[in-house]
């Protein structure tokens, strides 16, 4: 189970997205506090502490990552293939958070190794149901792995 005080990352483009996801989980009870990243490069920064977070306080990495997939630049399954390849971050929960629905988005995500793949619902009472049993299982149910430190 993610601890409270650890981070959780939302890597989400789309302003709207990102307001509902966290009103939706904070709704659902969620208390770790989240940190933003609008772009797979920004997702990778703080990652890596690199850019922007070379000097972050906080070198905890997240429990949990939640991911776009469909996203400028960088996108989302180039984030989760470089996540899971790497071994310092391969233990970190990937949940892609995508309007898609397509049967080739899921199938390469879970090849990936993705650990959830959950087709954000279009109205807020979906989005809400959805975000409410994201936070039952992975923050109250799931026994994760302790978090590491950092990458240098």
């Amino acid at each position: 189970m993610v601890t409270p005080n650890q981070p959780i990352l939302l890597v989400e483009d789309s302003p709207e997205d990102f307001e509902m996801t966290v009103r939706s989980l904070k709704k659902a009870g969620l208390k770790n506090p989240i940190h933003h990243c609008c772009d797979g490069d920004d997702a990778l920064d703080y990652l890596y502490r690199r850019g922007a977070y070379v000097d972050a306080m906080d070198a905890r990495l997240p429990g949990i990552i939640l991911l776009d997939l469909n996203m400028p630049g960088t996108d989302g399954r180039e984030v989760l293939d470089e996540v899971k390849k790497d071994p310092n971050l391969n233990q970190i929960p990937v949940i892609v958070l995508t309007t898609s629905g397509d049967e080739r988005d899921v199938q390469e995500s879970y090849g990936m190794g993705a650990n959830s793949f959950i087709q954000k619902p279009l109205d807020f009472d979906g989005f809400m149901k959805a975000m409410t049993r994201l936070n039952e299982y992975w923050f109250e149910v799931v026994i994760l792995p302790k978090a590491a430190e950092a990458v240098g």
